[in-house]
């Protein structure tokens, strides 16, 4: 008989499906995002504030210092060894309160170059802090902070290239909240100053992922210039919120089988998109301005087109298309149902009855359409 041999596991999982598209980094753990105590530790000293924090802490533990040496070494009273190491360490010029030993003098020297160092600094930091943009930008960035943790149903956008500026726009001219990805550190400035929730990192990454708030959100677009980081990103934003509404982008339409086997829900290619509107603009160009009023975020959006999912406690549920009366109640049409198969019912018949479960496609005023949307949807 043949000895028993441990097989591999060779199942298609998602480490597999990494290698396959030649990424090699394995998914992490989970224990394994928290940063180690070194990189929190260098984080916290590269803020301004906290640098001039530390100064403080070292000026006043020079003080103290220099009061105990003075108590123990020339057995003064703790008022003047207090008041010996203050005019000492500002250099003020005044004498010695009495004539100090050897080793008195030797400890007045090493106080004088310890405490006119950590005050230099100290005055340094200071004047860095208050006079610079540090402050401004120290306090920005714990705001974002505490509002990053405090964000819930939300949308994460990984990329702010010009896609990604236009999803921005279009998302916010709806009032969603979303948090923008991206990996340039000049961006950030605008970012604060436009008060836009952000985090500065490279979105293939698990812990800007969870910086982000991805176990939170709502959906992620990946609209990253790299197809291979597009489909890292929704691999590890896939593992670590399966629930989670994922669209992606596509440069090439051969990318968009991988992005969802690697988990997207929506794949989108713009150069597809761009050319099929030229060709519209060209051929029915009605048609093409009827698009444009309808999909063309401004600061006033006039028409726009929206859903509402039908569940059993709808009062949509079991009427018909005429018994749901949306054009007389909000002046709201049905342009079309979305069967449970998957499949869309145009321009559906007035004895159509609607389904537990399907998804009613209206057009409309925008405010009428977003209350719609807002009450009775089932999402």
């Amino acid at each position: 008989m043949q000895p028993n041999r441990r097989r591999r596991n060779t199942g298609h999982g998602l480490g597999d499906e990494r290698r396959r598209w030649g990424m090699v980094r394995p998914p992490k753990p989970r224990g394994q995002l928290r940063a180690s105590p070194m990189h929190r530790l260098r984080v916290q000293l590269g803020d301004p504030v906290r640098q001039f924090q530390l100064t403080l802490v070292m000026l006043g533990i020079v003080l103290v210092v220099g009061t105990v040496g003075y108590r123990l070494i020339e057995r003064l009273s703790w008022l003047d060894a207090a008041y010996m190491t203050v005019i000492t360490v500002a250099t003020v010029g005044f004498g010695e309160i009495r004539p100090f030993t050897p080793a008195g003098r030797v400890f007045t020297m090493g106080l004088i170059i310890v405490g006119v160092g950590t005050g230099a600094w100290a005055a340094t930091r200071a004047v860095e802090v208050m006079l610079g943009q540090t402050l401004w930008l120290s306090v920005q960035r714990r705001r974002m902070k505490q509002a990053l943790g405090e964000l819930r149903d939300h949308y994460v956008i990984c990329g702010h290239g010009r896609l990604g500026t236009r999803i921005e726009r279009d998302l916010r001219a709806r009032g969603e909240s979303f948090v923008v990805i991206d990996w340039s550190e000049q961006l950030e400035e605008f970012f604060l100053g436009e008060n836009i929730a952000h985090v500065i990192g490279d979105a293939t990454h698990d812990e800007v992922l969870v910086a982000a708030g991805i176990g939170r959100a709502r959906g992620l677009v990946a609209a990253l210039d790299s197809d291979a980081s597009n489909v890292l990103t929704v691999l590890s934003a896939r593992e670590m919120n399966p629930g989670l509404l994922i669209v992606a982008r596509a440069n090439s339409e051969a990318s968009e089988s991988k992005l969802r086997r690697a988990g997207a829900d929506r794949v989108v290619t713009p150069d597809a998109i761009g050319g099929h509107r030229l060709a519209l603009a060209l051929l029915r160009p009605a048609v093409h301005d009827l698009f444009n009023e309808v999909f063309s975020f401004g600061v006033e959006i006039a028409v726009d087109v929206g859903q509402i999912t039908i569940d059993e406690h709808s009062p949509f549920a079991g009427q018909t298309v005429a018994g749901c009366d949306l054009r007389r109640l909000r002046n709201v049409s049905i342009l079309a149902i979305r069967e449970l198969a998957g499949g869309f019912a145009l321009n559906p018949a007035a004895d159509r009855v609607v389904s537990p479960g399907e998804t009613l496609i209206v057009i409309g005023p925008a405010e009428a359409v977003y209350e719609l949307e807002a009450m009775y949807s089932g999402d």
